[in-house]
């Protein structure tokens, strides 16, 4: 694909959470990679959104006055702005920034993540705007409980991007009569930021983020009992560069994924050379079956000590997963992506 005949620009909304995001990041790789194909009248724009001042002023005080509506929770559109000044730290992109809700039907497609699905109705359907919903978590469907808005925006979407069965499977249990709008994409992860030449140190990685607990516990029997030479290190809060430099120093990663549309650092892990022990999160089930991973049941703290200590023992370990790494590397190249992204624009050509 050369060109596209009439002007096209993709807006992606995107959350602004000051913490690490990976569906945000997600996003933005996507973005990028829209304007790296350098098609011609094809622009991909990144649009911010936040929760307006006069509304958390406004949710503030029905809390000091103990004013509550149990009829509704979620945004609405009405409470929202743009973020025109912001953009994610922890990973970089080169990406275009929209700083305004003025949409040209006949140009702009719009790509709403599912927490922010049902502001479509608002912002497209009402001036007739096209678009499609991003789903990349199946377990956030229901970021409002008006089910009549969520069920509206997705019956006119004009399709559903979902990366992993689980989703899939979530949205078709939400939303039945949605199944043939969903288009499979997948996420990417770009080995050439991640040093793969490393030497590998006696480190475990983890990321306690959504489990802290589980974590903290872990950590709390190991204590004693771990190898003096072998050590553990948190990922928390850490940006992207650093995130990888120490997953491609590190020998074993420990997942503590929970209820994940599908789990982004144990694939990046793998793909740095780790064995991956842990939880799939749900999603994480289709590539848990490579022989990288070894999946522990949710709380089986038990488990997860002892295949940390069959895994220490191996002289091999890395050498051992190099057949598997390859296929991992490969199932979630930059190339499958460009394919998928390929495909979508096509297929929002074809509407026009």
């Amino acid at each position: 694909m050369k060109n596209i005949n009439k002007s096209l620009n993709i807006i992606y909304l995107c959350t602004t959470d000051k913490g690490p995001s990976g569906g945000a990041k997600t996003i933005y790789n996507h973005s990028e990679s829209i304007n790296k194909l350098k098609i011609h009248n094809l622009t991909s724009e990144i649009l911010h959104i936040k929760k307006s001042k006069s509304s958390k002023w406004n949710s503030s005080l029905k809390k000091i006055l103990r004013v509550s509506n149990n009829n509704y929770f979620g945004w609405d559109a009405k409470d929202i702005t743009i973020n025109a000044n912001f953009k994610h730290k922890w990973f970089k992109n080169n990406i275009k920034i929209r700083k305004n809700f003025k949409f040209d039907k006949k140009k702009d497609f719009l790509i709403f993540p599912e927490i922010f699905a049902h502001f479509a109705d608002d912002l497209c359907i009402k001036n007739k705007v096209s678009y499609s919903i991003f789903v990349q978590n199946g377990y956030c469907l229901n970021p409002t409980n008006n089910y009549r808005k969520l069920e509206k925006v997705y019956k006119n979407s004009k399709f559903l991007l979902s990366y992993s069965k689980d989703i899939s499977n979530c949205i078709k249990l939400a939303f039945p009569k949605c199944e043939k709008k969903i288009l499979k994409t997948n996420i990417s992860i770009d080995t050439k930021k991640i040093n793969l030449k490393n030497k590998k140190k006696n480190m475990i990685t983890y990321m306690p983020r959504k489990l802290p607990t589980h974590s903290d516990n872990l950590i709390f029997f190991l204590r004693n009992k771990l190898p003096k030479n072998w050590k553990f290190k948190s990922l928390h809060n850490l940006n992207e560069k650093n995130v990888y430099k120490y997953l491609s120093r590190s020998k074993i990663f420990l997942s503590f994924s929970n209820m994940e549309g599908l789990g982004i650092p144990p694939i990046e892990a793998a793909i740095a050379g780790n064995k991956v022990i842990g939880y799939t999160g749900g999603g994480g089930t289709e590539y848990w079956k490579n022989s990288i991973f070894t999946e522990v049941n949710h709380g089986d703290i038990s488990k997860f000590i002892k295949e940390i200590f069959i895994n220490i023992r191996k002289k091999n370990l890395f050498k051992e997963m190099s057949k598997s790494r390859k296929k991992i590397i490969k199932k979630y190249s930059t190339y499958q992506k460009e394919k998928f992204l390929l495909k979508m624009i096509n297929k929002i050509n074809s509407y026009r």
